[in-house]
């Protein structure tokens, strides 16, 4: 839209299927968003309306609600549900608080699809061989591209906790400051954004999805979860004697009676469940522990004012809108049905039956599809598009035989 039409007010309408756009660029069947494709508004959010750092003519992005023409927030958007679930807390008095860590790959340009990922050359000329974790000075050779990624968040507002180099070769991890869930799911797909954006103009590549290295760690976006009371600011996870309260456990609870129904909110793609089965800290169960990251529910070691429930599950490929609302309202729920989570595991365990989640797209897609607790606090329109348009791309992966079927079956008998 011209910066004049923005600033009349002039309404930017969009298809309503559009919400259901696979990431192919398909559409599934018209039943699942309304046979009439009928439009949608488009109704800026004052508050993220960002002139964009890194373009070199003048640019503005507005992140948007999508809204019926009714003015009712559409069920198909995930920016519309996560605000709805925070809805269903500021009825009882409370308030959810939320922080992302998102860990992406920084590597050099993959004009060819068929070969592997490789990380940049450096300023010395050398490629990054993977023994650069937690290094003060592992990022050196990338220091243009960071410069610029730090500036642009600065002019964009987005605050930055810790930045650091993660396991994985020429993989790096962002903290972002704790906050209000919404703002949080914003900041994260602008972060994304700016990173891609930055990366392009320095002739790097960066990388979002959950594992794009074989043998290699793969990409997070753990979610950080506490709960306030509205007008105190007092964390319902303490009591005053800093012991952990009844909701804490009823919060942990929900989260575990949640997990394996989202699955495949949290982990929505194919490749989602490579950094699953492979765990390297990336645990594919619903067991909770105090600071243990095997756990996909970890209690991060901390004051009471500070106490939170780590949902370990989610990967950087994750909506974040999707992935908090998902993990916010599984919690809401054991807080409202008193739902007592398992035993708490520490050290090397074994995962319960009852405590083991979908381990691939497929299986995760079938436990959504039966979940009734899914289309309780989603909707069942919005669970059967996202289901729909899901299929379609595992529908389409399907459809390709990888090197690997070429290396290995074809001189079978």
């Amino acid at each position: 839209m011209t910066a004049e039409g923005f600033l009349e007010g002039r309404r930017l309408q969009m298809a309503r299927g559009v919400l259901l756009q696979c990431i192919m660029g398909g559409y599934p069947p018209a039943r699942f968003y309304g046979s009439d494709d009928g439009d949608l508004a488009l109704v800026p959010d004052p508050a993220q309306i960002h002139r964009l750092p890194w373009s070199s003519q003048p640019r503005a992005l507005a992140i948007c609600d999508a809204d019926e023409l009714t003015g009712d927030s559409s069920p198909l958007s995930t920016r519309g549900q996560l605000k709805a679930v925070i809805a269903r807390y500021a009825a009882l008095g409370l308030a959810p608080v939320v922080a992302t860590e998102l860990e992406f790959f920084v590597f050099a340009p993959n004009p060819d699809p068929t070969q592997p990922f490789q990380p940049p050359l450096g300023l010395d000329g050398r490629r990054e061989d993977g023994h650069s974790a937690f290094s003060v000075s592992s990022n050196n050779g990338l220091r243009p591209f960071f410069n610029e990624v730090y500036e642009c968040m600065a002019a964009l507002g987005l605050p930055r906790d810790t930045f650091m180099h993660e396991m994985g070769v020429s993989q790096f991890e962002i903290n972002l400051l704790h906050g209000d869930p919404l703002l949080l799911a914003d900041q994260t797909l602008l972060f994304k954004h700016l990173l891609k954006e930055v990366a392009l103009k320095h002739g790097l590549t960066v990388v979002c999805m959950a594992k794009p290295l074989a043998h290699t760690p793969g990409s997070s976006m753990h979610i950080h979860q506490s709960i306030v009371e509205i007008g105190t600011g007092r964390n319902v996870f303490s009591d005053k004697a800093g012991e952990p309260t009844a909701t804490f456990r009823h919060f942990i609870g929900g989260q575990q009676a949640g997990m394996a129904d989202f699955t495949a909110l949290f982990a929505p793609n194919v490749n989602s469940y490579q950094r699953l089965c492979h765990p390297f800290a990336s645990p594919n169960n619903a067991c909770w522990s105090h600071d243990n990251r095997a756990a996909g529910l970890r209690i991060p070691a901390s004051s009471p004012v500070a106490r939170r429930v780590e949902n370990r599950l989610p990967g950087a490929d994750a909506n974040p809108y999707l992935a908090i609302a998902a993990s916010l309202a599984a919690g809401l729920y054991g807080i409202e049905n008193k739902l007592e989570p398992s035993e708490p595991i520490q050290g090397e365990f074994v995962v319960p039956d009852n405590l083991s989640l979908p381990c691939t797209l497929h299986a995760a897609l079938e436990r959504l599809k039966r979940s009734q607790l899914a289309k309780e606090l989603f909707g069942k329109e919005f669970i059967e598009g996202y289901i729909a348009s899901k299929t379609m791309e595992l529908t389409s992966f399907f459809d390709e035989i990888t090197p690997w079927e070429r290396r290995v079956l074809a001189a079978q008998a």
